[in-house]
């Protein structure tokens, strides 16, 4: 089988054209393409007036090899690789111990699966709730302004990314295709096959719910376990070795390989860890504010003429600007036709964060504008990241008027430092509502400016983005995870073995995607050791 790249078609094309496309590059007869599958599927919108389809397929032809040689040194012609999942080992029929993972988010479930899969029989203990349940109480927050700070945006069966654009892409280097482990699963799952091919897959968050039901099931059908409301207090350490893990019922559970897969918002957890003398160190993250804009609008800039067409769905954009105080803003998980959601895990905090479903037919776009920091901007050890957080989150509930309502501006009113009094013609998305204010003193005076700069410079690569009535709603802070749990290269924390930090709460993955790919390199991990030490 060959796969081709770089095939151009206008949008429009007829079913038959592809093949024809390929038939005229490889310089055949059409009857000659004896069978033909699309691999990725992209458009080129540098030029809105003129949207191109690109291509690349994957193609059985006759005289493969021939073809292969005419075509030497063409990389947009080469043999289709091995993109399948190869187990780097199997339990024995006499299972010895059974490995342990936190958390129930991508990272955790993927680590899970390949552990079932694989014949280990894993334990999860989550400390959120199953996934049906968990959504009830997310919308006890959005629409009665009571929160559960166990079960909520952040905590629960599918983790954060539940309650997001379930955008599957990233840009971490995948020499081995785990991410096409984590595509196959997902459809097996219930996930539409199309996330198999085009190029920024996303799912939603109502198809999610039943997906990650889907994968629960097998895990469970193999052997495993899923334990849900089981909060992990404490690690059972003794001469550097990982032993078991306490739990907040009392409950002790022996395991000496235990996966870390808790999210970033697992606060209690770091400071447990940091008690635990476990290994960590601050790391990078941003914080910023939510924007919103007319859907519309980001279809026209980016699509022009093409806007609307079904076949290209709603635009999405993706935007950087340097600032002259050294400072970088760029836009976070922008979600095209979605909504600003509720996303905190603590009492009196405020917290934003964008979802959309896969119809993605909602009134705005919406996207985090956020300004990186590093911890030269909040000195103090491992947990000051999490502390600058809390004091941001606390002051948007502040804002907000202490009733979970977010903080909120209109961009004209941000950009000349003046209150906003009243909406225009964006309607803010986000439940449980917002309180018109001044979000000067929402983030420190460095991002203030940051965004204050950016917005312009933005509005010049996307006509209309700093529109007066553009609404900006704060605060976006779990952006990432403020610290790493360090690892070493065979997955275990550097101090404590046994032990194996895996995920966004590690501060190794970014997004469903990566959280996924990076689960399964760690349950690699954990089955190599077991193989290794014969506790398998």
């Amino acid at each position: 089988m060959l796969r081709i790249s770089e095939i151009r078609l206008p949008l429009e094309h007829s079913p038959e054209a592809l093949a024809a496309a390929v038939a005229d590059r490889l310089a055949i007869a059409p009857a000659d393409v004896l069978q033909l599958s699309v691999f990725r599927r992209s458009h080129d919108a540098r030029k809105a007036s003129a949207l191109m389809f690109i291509y690349s397929v994957d193609v059985v032809v006759p005289n493969e090899a021939g073809l292969l040689a005419k075509f030497a040194g063409d990389h947009r012609l080469q043999p289709t690789p091995d993109m399948s999942y190869h187990f780097v080992g199997r339990a024995p029929e006499k299972l010895l111990a059974r490995p342990i993972v936190v958390g129930f988010g991508p990272a955790g479930i993927f680590a899970a699966l390949v552990l079932a899969q694989a014949g280990f029989r894993p334990i999860v203990l989550e400390r959120g709730k199953a996934v049906r349940e968990r959504t009830q109480d997310t919308w006890g927050l959005w629409r009665k302004k009571v929160l559960d700070p166990e079960s909520n945006v952040q905590f629960g069966e599918g983790g954060a990314g539940t309650f997001s654009d379930g955008k599957l892409y990233s840009q971490i280097k995948d020499p081995q295709h785990y991410g096409r482990k984590v595509l196959v699963e997902f459809v097996k799952a219930g996930a539409p096959a199309e996330i198999l091919y085009v190029a920024k897959p996303h799912i939603g968050t109502f198809r999610l719910v039943g997906m990650v039901e889907q994968m629960r099931r097998e895990i469970e059908q193999l052997g495993g376990e899923v334990r849900f409301q089981q909060r992990v207090t404490g690690l059972q350490i003794d001469q550097g070795r990982v032993r078991g893990v306490t739990l907040a019922s009392g409950e002790e559970l022996c395991g000496e390989h235990v996966v870390l897969a808790v999210g970033h918002s697992a606060r209690d957890t770091f400071e447990m860890l940091y008690r635990s003398a476990v290994f960590m160190e601050a790391k990078a993250f941003s914080i910023g504010l939510r924007i919103e804009h007319p859907q519309s609008l980001i279809d026209r800039a980016r699509f022009g003429p093409n806007a609307g067409n079904a076949l290209l769905g709603a635009a999405d954009y993706k935007l950087v600007h340097h600032c002259r105080n050294g400072r970088s803003v760029y836009s976070f998980c922008m979600c095209p036709g979605g909504t600003v959601v509720a996303a905190t895990s603590e009492p009196n905090r405020v917290v934003t964060n964008g979802m959309s479903q896969y119809s993605r037919n909602e009134r705005n776009a919406n996207a985090g504008i956020v300004v990186g920091i590093t911890p030269l901007d909040y000195p103090g050890g491992p947990l000051a990241g999490i502390a600058l957080q809390r004091d941001l989150e606390t002051r948007a509930f502040e804002l907000g008027g202490g009733t979970y309502e977010a903080p909120a501006q209109r961009v004209g009113d941000f950009l000349a430092g003046r209150p906003s009094t009243h909406l225009g013609s964006v309607i803010p998305s986000y439940q449980p509502g917002v309180r018109l204010t001044d979000l000067a003193t929402a983030l420190p005076n460095y991002a203030i400016e940051a965004i204050r700069e950016a917005l312009p410079a933005f509005e010049r690569q996307i006509r209309g983005f700093a529109m007066p009535d553009a609404i900006l709603t704060g605060v976006e802070t779990r952006t990432s995870s403020p610290l790493r749990i360090t690892r070493a290269a065979d997955g275990q924390s550097v101090n404590v073995k046994g032990l194996y930090p895996a995920g966004e709460g590690a501060g190794y993955a970014g997004g469903i995607l990566s959280a996924g790919v990076d689960g399964i390199k760690t349950a690699e991990a954990v089955i190599r050791e077991m193989l290794k030490a014969g506790a398998g």
